[in-house]
């Protein structure tokens, strides 16, 4: 077993994000080679361009505020506190706060089951 109190974890900036900063709370270099665990900090405006992870499978908790994710065809997906979303491997999705309040949220990522 291993704790991870709120105050541990290591501070990152994600590729394609804007107005955003990460902490990682667990995974690689800290734990699991094959569990990633952080939280995500968007401010009001922030959000994230459309990329995908081809490798990696994502799962997005909507701990405080709202945002909609898109993906290629332009459905959107209206998240607010509670709510949860899954990201399969390769599926393009772009990220945009709504509201005025930032937006927490906790990324569950792991490696994609081979096919």
């Amino acid at each position: 077993m291993r704790l991870i109190k709120a105050n541990e974890g290591t501070v990152y900036q994600a590729p394609n994000h804007f107005n955003f900063w990460g902490i990682r709370k667990f995974g690689p270099p800290e734990g699991s080679a094959g569990i990633n665990i952080s939280i995500s900090e968007f401010l009001p405006d922030g959000g994230a361009t459309m990329t995908a992870s081809p490798d990696k499978e994502r799962v997005y908790i909507v701990l405080r505020g709202t945002m909609t994710l898109k993906d290629e065809a332009s459905n959107t997906y209206d998240l607010e506190e509670g709510d949860m979303i899954y990201i399969g491997p390769g599926e393009k999705r772009d990220i945009t706060v709504t509201g005025k309040i930032a937006c927490r949220t906790m990324v569950v990522m792991g490696p994609a089951a081979p096919k």
